[in-house]
């Protein structure tokens, strides 16, 4: 299991609606962390499991106490919220001012995130929206924890020639000037938000184009283009959200880094668990009575988001989403 970290390089390429889609859909127990410096919007948005709002003060902003006076990886789960549907949160600062109150522990957070997934009581897959990033955010201090770094980008030219350089440098910066990813050190892929007639063509142009330029970045998959799946993620819109593009994309997407890194992760995760366990950290009461893994990885049926502050409709499994602007599938930070 791993540590995967997505953002963006300018504009609003749809990174949140991907963390979202991609955590909603993993195949094993995740844990969806908004870490972008600027603040999140989840605790805006998204109802939690008992029906009523998240807490903003139980996320990023509290666990910069804890990790100050050191971060065992299960400590973690004492500041996640579950939202509706299942899918386990850390809600991210309400401003940009509050990232003041991390200042010198992004490293100790990306430590205690990659640590999680060998965790032998509570193991899980971090993904990381860390919004969009330059040169001197401190989100990019988790990236060397990270197995897998990914940047989300839509195909406009302007776009695709910054995740380019974005790509290239931030290899390089990682590597030690080298733009090949050695043992230990964290992949660049790009995961682009495309229209699905094009998808496959553009993926291909786009990934010649990183290999061209000796990036070192790989093309990962594409997420659909797709306004109404990004609604119905976001709770703002009804539907059959296991039928949109967008989350048959995220699949599509969770199933190819599996069949490429799944192995790798599953080895790391089975020597990870001994035999009846001894728990010397217990968890939040909330988090005490976990779920089966089902509810980690839902199917569109068992995901479909509720409204923040109210209880889910009988008869249907209801999740969180983080709101896109409505221009596109993944639109938002």
């Amino acid at each position: 299991m791993a540590l995967i970290a997505l953002a963006s390089d300018k504009g609003s390429p749809g990174v949140s609606t991907a963390a979202v889609a991609l955590a909603a859909v993993w195949p094993r127990r995740v844990l969806l962390a908004e870490t972008d410096p600027a603040g999140g919007d989840l605790v805006y948005r998204s109802a939690a499991a008992h029906g009523g709002p998240l807490n903003p003060n139980t996320g990023m902003l509290s666990i910069a106490a804890t990790a100050r006076r050191g971060l065992v990886p299960d400590q973690l789960w004492d500041h996640v919220q579950p939202l509706s549907g299942g899918l386990e949160v850390l809600v991210g600062l309400g401003n940009s001012e509050q990232a003041a109150g991390l200042a010198g522990l992004w490293p100790t957070l990306g430590h205690a995130f990659a640590s999680l997934a060998d965790s032998p009581h509570a193991a899980a897959d971090v993904i990381a929206d860390c919004g969009r990033i330059s040169g001197d955010t401190p989100a990019a201090e988790l990236f060397p924890h990270a197995s897998l770094v990914l940047l989300v980008s839509r195909t406009e030219p302007e776009a695709l020639a910054r995740v380019r350089d974005r790509a290239a440098a931030l290899a390089g910066k990682l590597n030690g000037g080298s733009r090949v990813a050695g043992p230990g050190s964290p992949m660049v892929g790009v995961v682009l938000i495309a229209d699905t007639g094009s998808a496959a063509k553009l993926a291909s142009q786009v990934n010649d184009m990183l290999v061209h330029a000796q990036t070192g970045a790989r093309v990962v998959g594409t997420l659909a283009d797709d306004p109404a799946g990004a609604e119905q993620l976001a709770g703002r819109r009804r539907g059959r959200l296991d039928k949109s593009l967008l989350i048959r994309t995220a699949r599509k997407v969770t199933a190819d880094l599996y069949q490429q890194y799944g192995a790798a992760w599953s080895a790391s995760a089975h020597a990870a668990q001994p035999h009846q366990p001894h728990q010397p950290h217990q968890p939040h009461q909330s988090h005490q009575s976990q779920p089966q893994q089902g509810q980690y990885a839902p199917s569109a049926q068992q995901y479909q988001p509720g409204q923040p502050g109210q209880p889910a409709p009988q008869g249907s499994a209801q999740g969180g989403g983080r709101p896109s602007d409505g221009r596109a599938a993944g639109a938002g930070r």
